[in-house]
């Protein structure tokens, strides 16, 4: 082995010791995902009915799926039945993880035609989202999306005419990472995931009810009853974005494209992570969207507006099929948020600030967070330990016509029940303004910052434009939290009076 090829394979061993594995944007942190351990992986499906607690999606048969996991094989006489081994040769002893690392570092048409080295090759190489990086790589958004990744691509070429003319029959492939990859994109949500609801839900109430209820205690809630006069609620189907936005291109994932080609996309997706249209300029590319909604007076006072164009991203069109979705994170420069469901179901898992939910796993700066794949892997395999935990998430499902409030610092997961629209704008108001402050002031603040090309003097422009047009608003809310922290300090009743001396005695409740 030359020198070169000792070094790339040196590299992704470290890389995959140190968990340091594909990465996902969600707004300011960057997002690690981890695998998890075999043993937490479900016995697959015979049928796409319910087995074991679990129920395959209606599109999906196990009986055409190659892989299974490895705990099938202890069930075996013959423990050397699995052919994974002997098809890759001297590749054998590296991780599956690694192989496919190793694997990531081909051109298409080398990925094509090692696939008919051996059955083993073939499984691997045929691993999708190989193919949907190659894709987005290659493809720039402009493609039309033919039921799986590979198959896209080699559409576009001839490379259907040689290994993609047909899937060979596999039979004894054991691997618990290719299979949980297939679960996490196969199994619908298990009933028991959706029934907690325990967000408070109001109506029409004031903004002073909001402020003091929930944006002051920084408490989520959902609101309803609050969309009726927005024109998006009635007009926002498939067919009127297509028409409105024509050929514009949306920020999908590291790509841009045109909705009539993501909704084609959207319409065939079976995969554990699908893509999501996030884009934060959708009103500037499509001007008639923007006049479509405004938002609630619960959130009209967002303080960086004061900064004009110069401020951070704020506000986002989301669009994703069933099962796409945010995984946990806390939203950026430690905004406050809302998110308004114009079509669609969203499920919301929350846990405030001071608890980091099972499985994350954030660096102590604040940079990184470490967490699963995918959602429906956090589902499987941490959501019942929420069960278990004095201090349980505020969950809920939001539909069309509802609003929830994210308030700042908490952490939240959000997975879209049905194919879903929804609008979201993160928020500075006077009740946050000194958490945002302290954020955007931090001694890495360039890398936590996020959502602007300036992120080291965000704060200076910040807090400047603050004092020039709400002269003394900055001294006067750090008054005002000094006091509240003095307050919480003072001692209760009884406390007080533990140590009293009434006529020469002191009384002592100990």
């Amino acid at each position: 082995m030359s020198t070169f090829k000792r070094t790339i394979f040196s590299n992704l061993l470290n890389i995959h010791k140190s968990k340091k594995k594909r990465k996902t944007n969600h707004n300011n942190n960057t997002h690690k995902t981890l695998k998890n351990p075999p043993h937490k992986i479900p016995n697959p499906p015979e049928e796409p009915i319910e087995e074991g607690h679990f129920s395959l999606k209606s599109c999906v048969s196990s009986k055409t799926h190659l892989i299974q996991p490895l705990g099938n094989l202890l069930l075996l006489r013959n423990q050397s039945s699995n052919i994974r081994d002997p098809g890759l040769g001297n590749l054998r002893v590296l991780f599956d993880e690694l192989v496919l690392d190793v694997l990531g570092l081909l051109e298409p048409k080398d990925l094509a035609f090692l696939s008919i080295a051996s059955k083993s090759f073939y499984v691997f190489c045929s691993h999708d989202p190989l193919w949907r990086n190659l894709v987005l790589r290659d493809f720039n958004g402009e493609f039309v999306f033919r039921g799986s990744w590979r198959s896209t691509y080699g559409s576009a070429f001839d490379l259907e005419k040689s290994s993609f003319s047909g899937k060979l029959v596999i039979r004894d492939f054991y691997s618990d990472y290719l299979f949980q990859s297939w679960l996490c994109a196969s199994l619908e949500m298990k009933q028991e995931w959706l029934e907690t609801d325990n967000i408070q839900r109001r109506g029409r109430i004031s903004v002073e009810e909001f402020v003091r209820d929930f944006e002051e205690p920084n408490r989520p809630v959902l609101l309803s009853g609050c969309l009726e006069d927005w024109p998006a609620l009635e007009k926002w189907d498939r067919e009127y974005l297509i028409r409105v936005s024509g050929d514009v291109r949306f920020a999908v994932g590291p790509v841009e494209m045109k909705l009539e080609d993501y909704f084609r996309y959207a319409d065939y997706v079976k995969e554990e992570r699908p893509l999501y249209l996030f884009d934060p300029r959708f009103t500037d590319k499509v001007p008639a969207l923007g006049a479509d909604y405004e938002a609630l007076a619960y959130f009209r006072e967002d303080l960086f507006a004061i900064l004009g164009r110069e401020r951070p991203d704020h506000k986002w069109v989301i669009i994703g099929p069933q099962g796409s979705g945010s995984s946990f994170h806390v939203d950026p420069n430690s905004t406050s948020a809302w998110n308004a469901v114009i079509r669609g179901l969203k499920k919301w898992v929350m846990f405030p600030p001071e608890v980091v939910p099972p499985g994350v796993f954030p660096s102590p700066d604040g940079a990184e967070v470490a967490c699963p794949v995918s959602i429906m892997e956090w589902f499987m395999n941490f959501y019942g330990d929420c069960k278990r935990w004095k201090r349980r998430p505020v969950e809920c499902v939001c539909k069309a016509g509802e609003v929830v409030f994210v308030p700042n610092g908490w952490w939240h997961l959000v997975v879209n029940l049905e194919d879903s629209i929804a609008i979201t704008q993160n928020y500075v108001s006077r009740r946050n303004l000194l958490n945002v402050l302290d954020f955007l002031k931090k001694p890495n603040a360039s890398e936590l910052v996020s959502g602007t090309t300036d992120r080291v003097n965000l704060y200076d422009k910040f807090k400047g434009a603050i004092e020039a047009s709400f002269p003394g608003t900055i001294d006067e809310l750090t008054r005002k939290a000094h006091e509240k922290m003095e307050l919480q300090k003072k001692p209760t009743f009884w406390e007080s009076v533990a140590d009293a001396r009434v006529g020469g005695f002191k009384f002592s409740f100990e």
